[in-house]
């Protein structure tokens, strides 16, 4: 989340991440490749916003889970993208508040969502009715967490992005990357149960065949798939920041390039990691082709086709006798029944067995 840890002066022209001049060659392409992948990070989280719209995929919980991720990770690379290096102020304590806020939304979206996956097929649970609590920490938790360091006045120039400082190393880690492992590890855990009893339950047998119940089966089995891949992902874009994190701790005025450009590298692309496990999903990326786009944006934008209820009006039977003096233009022209008419020499014809 953080980068290199060298006290920022606005009035030094040197750049502030090597001690180098501020057109050195190393700052510049820091700084470019840090914007690089932060606005393909945001493309990716716009592209999966357009794809969820348009192909309607905001019904069932898992869905407007996966859409609440996909808004954390939008604004979370905003964060990435915004400007330079900034200087020690109140614009400074913004960009970290909201890039420690967005980062933390979108890991405890992954999390619930692996919780949820986990209610949902091994305990065999419904957690539609757990949605809004599922909100409350998802958005609450990452405001506690985002602001204890701005009330500590924590946050500051901390390299290519504003966040704590290098002053307070313990805050770093027990804010970010401790809790960040030991989620990404717990998550771990909870999807090698989830495919163990999603293999188990596909394979088993039990009672009279119930064609929902195996239906359901099948279709826990495909969205396992792709989200498993989520602590995955999310592992492989924080390992060079924490291993840079540690460098830094132990060497702060020794930066290493090379770990610098990983770390700035990795570090955005949170919005591009879940677009990737978004893309897995076969429904979705059977639904990316010219004709079902075109239907979608059909049915989006053009289709304005209402459905109304039928509302039948009361039925009156009268012999032919009586059918003759009804006319068109009578009094009963506001009446709503329906007259069908009958002969009571009508028989119907025997066409046997």
């Amino acid at each position: 989340m953080d980068n290199q840890n060298v006290v920022y002066d606005k009035n030094n022209t040197r750049c502030p991440l090597f001690l180098t001049n501020s057109d050195d060659y190393k700052c510049v392409l820091i700084i470019q490749v840090k914007r690089v992948t932060a606005t393909f990070s945001l493309i990716s989280c716009f592209f999966m916003l357009c794809v969820i719209w348009l192909f309607r995929k905001y019904n069932s919980l898992a869905q407007k889970m996966i859409l609440c991720l996909t808004i954390a990770a939008f604004f979370d690379s905003i964060a990435y993208v915004m400007g330079d290096v900034h200087p020690d102020g109140v614009l400074c304590n913004f960009q970290a508040w909201w890039l420690t806020y967005f980062d933390w939304c979108s890991l405890a979206w992954v999390c619930l969502i692996t919780l949820n996956l986990y209610l949902n097929l091994v305990k065999e649970m419904k957690t539609d009715r757990f949605e809004i609590l599922y909100h409350l920490m998802a958005w609450g938790v990452p405001f506690v967490m985002s602001c204890l360091p701005l009330f500590r006045d924590y946050y500051g120039p901390a390299g290519v992005w504003c966040w704590i400082t290098d002053d307070h190393v313990a805050w770093r880690f027990g804010i970010w990357y401790i809790p960040l492992f030991t989620l990404i590890f717990l998550m771990t855990l909870c999807y090698g149960r989830i495919i163990y009893v999603a293999k188990e339950r596909v394979l088993s047998w039990s009672g009279t065949f119930n064609p929902e119940r195996e239906w359901r089966k099948v279709s826990l089995a495909e969205e396992i798939k792709p989200l498993k891949w989520y602590p995955s992902v999310y592992l492989m874009v924080s390992l060079f920041p924490l291993i840079n994190r540690l460098h830094n701790a132990f060497n702060p005025l020794q930066p290493v390039f090379s770990l610098t450009l990983l770390h700035v590298i990795s570090a955005p692309l949170h919005g591009l990691a879940n677009a990737f496990v978004f893309g897995l999903d076969k429904d979705t990326w059977g639904q990316l082709n010219f004709t079902s786009i075109q239907l979608a944006i059909h049915s989006r934008l053009c289709d304005r086709t209402l459905i109304k209820e039928y509302r039948t009006g009361a039925v009156r039977y009268v012999p032919p006798a009586e059918a003759g003096s009804l006319e068109l233009g009578d009094d009963d022209d506001d009446d709503d029944t329906t007259v069908l008419f009958y002969s009571p020499a009508m028989t119907l014809k025997d066409r046997g067995p």
